[in-house]
């Protein structure tokens, strides 16, 4: 039986964010016709991010900074930190790759600018846009590679997820790219084995007072505000009303394929639950949009598509800036130390997560937090001095001594001391530190009075604790087509970023997510857009 359709083009891409956005364009390079579907008004997660790319090898910014990076040294770093997440020789593609990726980005618009941060934090201010957003620096990769800065902060005041992705919306626009917004794909449409196209609601002809409350409405659960589970609940059911009165059927052709660029899971509880039951993450404070509800990867599940890491979540807890607060030491419920702590964030969520009860404190003495308060005022952006000073104020137990701030924390005053004790040891014999941490990072700690920092899990409303997902559906590495349970790849449906196992979905550092997105969309983009070209 034919199909109906009520409109088509040669590469549909559904959802129009950061990967999808650079999926569009790498077809629309290759010469297809590309339509791209948004559920909400696109940007995604990637708008609403810092717009850090983790980029290295020797890209133009990091040579404009005095920067002397190179592939193998790249490539050592990323070995140690994600692991098998992929195949070696995809891993060292995207490296080799990854200089010409800042440079396709550049050529489309997105600002960089060659400032190094001095000082290690996990978001630079607005004075600097090349830093290390790993843990590069930190002591068991020093002995894997040479740290290089590699955290591409696209140029702008603020959060600089915009930057990132509206000048590449623009261009875009300007190569052909027809995008449709309040259009939600519901079904993938399959003939013969292959994906030929998608069923979708949309509200593209309700009248103009209703779409531009729709956008409103879809701005507004844009904010960060609305990462709260109730609050984003509540949005979510204000656009569904909106959908359900004034949304009409279409289905729509793909004549070489379908890219699913729909973000992760971690807006759908019920999804996170299923996969991750023993996780903390109703703890935690989802990140990203109401759009990261699993949908792509629902609808390729129902095709036979096979799905990897959908148990790994990737949970923050930055204690910098100030920086002084690498200086400090980690502990847990029982007194016990946890990590290096100069780690990239999400090293130290993990250990958190692992911990008994979700709970740990940073451990600081007095001389450390003056340096840290000297601090605030120069190495903070205003969320990360909101950060700090709900820590200082509402986290924190203090006392005269070890044991005292111990108590008032209900840590075990003597198995605290003793965890005191034997780190300042360390320090004073020049013994290695047990966790790895650098020796130019590391502080005695000896004067009172003596804080305990609440960095648990249960400290939501004081410390949010961001998390989102990384895993996804298997894709083939050389063109990104979605593999089958069978290993065999479906014909015609390719997926691309958070919706895919990329780079990031072992382990994720600052950037390397939107580097991802960028590399897998324009991998699957320029495959799809190739069989167009060529049937």
């Amino acid at each position: 039986m034919a199909q109906t359709w009520d409109s088509s083009a040669d590469v549909v891409v559904v959802g129009y964010g950061g990967a999808g956005v650079t999926a569009a364009l790498a077809a629309r390079e290759s010469g297809a016709e590309v339509v791209a579907l948004d559920r909400y008004l696109g940007g995604g997660a990637t708008a609403l991010s810092g717009g850090i790319i983790y980029a290295g090898g020797g890209t133009w910014v990091q040579r404009a900074a005095g920067v002397d990076d190179n592939v193998e040294n790249m490539l050592a770093y990323l070995r140690a930190e994600v692991g098998d997440t992929v195949s070696e020789p995809t891993l060292r593609r995207f490296c080799e790759e990854s200089a010409d990726m800042i440079d396709w980005l550049t050529r489309h618009g997105v600002p960089f600018q060659p400032s190094l941060c001095p000082f290690k934090t996990s978001y630079p201010t607005d004075d600097y846009y090349l830093y290390y957003s790993g843990s590069e620096n930190s002591g068991m990769f020093r002995e894997a590679a040479t740290p290089r800065q590699r955290g591409h902060r696209a140029h702008g005041r603020g959060v600089s997820g915009k930057k990132l992705f509206g000048p590449l919306a623009e261009s875009a626009a300007a190569h052909g790219v027809h995008v449709r917004t309040g259009t939600r794909v519901t079904r993938l449409v399959t003939e013969y084995g292959r994906v030929t196209g998608v069923e979708a609601t949309t509200i593209g002809g309700a009248p103009i007072a209703v779409q531009r409350r729709f956008a409103a409405l879809a701005r507004l659960s844009a904010k960060p505000g609305v990462y709260h589970p109730g609050l984003r609940k509540a949005m979510q059911a204000l656009l569904a009303r909106i959908e359900r009165r004034y949304s009409v059927p279409v289905r729509i052709q793909a004549r070489s394929g379908v890219i699913l660029t729909t973000g992760g899971f971690i807006a759908n509880g019920e999804m996170v639950q299923q996969y991750a039951p023993d996780y903390p993450w109703a703890e935690g404070l989802p990140l990203g949009t109401a759009g990261d509800d699993g949908s792509g990867i629902a609808m390729a599940q129902a095709l036979g598509a096979a799905t990897d890491r959908m148990d790994v979540l990737s949970t923050w807890r930055f204690i910098a800036p100030p920086s002084a607060y690498f200086g400090s030491i980690a502990v847990d419920a029982s007194g016990q130390r946890m990590i290096d702590e100069s780690r990239y964030g999400a090293a130290l969520g993990q250990a958190i997560a692992a911990a008994p009860g979700h709970r740990a404190w940073l451990l600081v003495d007095a001389g450390l937090a003056e340096e840290a308060r000297r601090q605030i005022g120069t190495q903070s952006v205003w969320f990360q001095r909101m950060q700090t000073e709900r820590l200082l104020r509402v986290g924190s137990a203090t006392g005269a001594t070890v044991e005292d701030a111990a108590t008032r924390a209900g840590i075990e005053p003597a198995a605290l001391r003793a965890t005191v004790d034997a780190h300042n040891r360390a320090i004073e014999r020049n013994i290695p530190d047990p966790m790895g941490k650098p020796d130019d990072l590391r502080r005695p700690l000896r004067t009172g009075p003596f804080a305990l920092l609440d960095i648990s899990f249960s400290a939501r409303l004081t410390y949010p604790m961001p998390m989102l997902t990384l895993g996804g559906l298997l894709v083939d590495e050389d063109t990104g087509a979605v593999r089958n349970e069978s290993g065999t790849t479906i014909t015609g449906l390719y997926a691309a970023g958070r919706a895919a196992v990329g780079i990031c979905s072992n382990s994720y550092v600052s950037g390397l997510s939107l580097a991802d997105c960028v590399y897998s969309g324009r991998r699957a983009g320029a495959h799809a857009g190739h069989r167009a070209a060529t049937h």
